[in-house]
């Protein structure tokens, strides 16, 4: 499971000119499910995103999370975080889950970072959707939870 977690001051999910999600301050998670993935990358990414300490404190360091600010996250599927470009021109999502089960897995991640407390919005799964997102730094950041430790 891949994450891309951009830090922003606002964001807004539109679904055909309708805003679905919107958030303040806090985090754009865009979300690309691998096939494979488990309950145990969910867990791990879930956890991860909402203590990374990526908010800077009074003197401008990264010394907050998004729980110690209260940020609220905006969760966006995105197959295409898995796409393979090493051959040819056209990239290949071969590795990504297949809809039934990346829409489950990624249902369950959402709920598990509801569980953290904070503010949740999402897009809509499998819907071609427009993201205005309002970077702040900017400042993003990949997560990969095949790298846990």
């Amino acid at each position: 499971m891949k994450a891309l977690l951009q830090r922003v001051t606002g964001a807004s999910v539109s679904v055909e000119g309708e805003v679905v999600g919107s958030i303040g301050l806090g985090l754009v998670v865009l979300v690309g499910v691998a096939g494979g993935d488990s309950d145990k990358d969910i867990q791990y990414l879930a956890r991860k995103i909402v203590n990374l300490r990526i908010f800077a404190d009074k003197e401008e360091k990264f010394n907050l999370s998004a729980l110690d600010i209260r940020g609220e996250l905006l969760l966006v599927s995105q197959f295409t975080l898995l796409a393979d470009t090493r051959k040819g021109r056209r990239p290949s999502f071969t590795g990504a889950a297949p809809p039934l089960q990346a829409e489950e897995l990624f249902r369950q991640f959402v709920e598990a970072v509801k569980a953290s407390g904070l503010r949740v919005a999402t897009g809509r799964f499998q819907q071609y959707m427009q993201l205005e997102i309002h970077n702040d730094g900017p400042v993003t950041i990949m997560l990969d939870s095949k790298d846990k430790a």
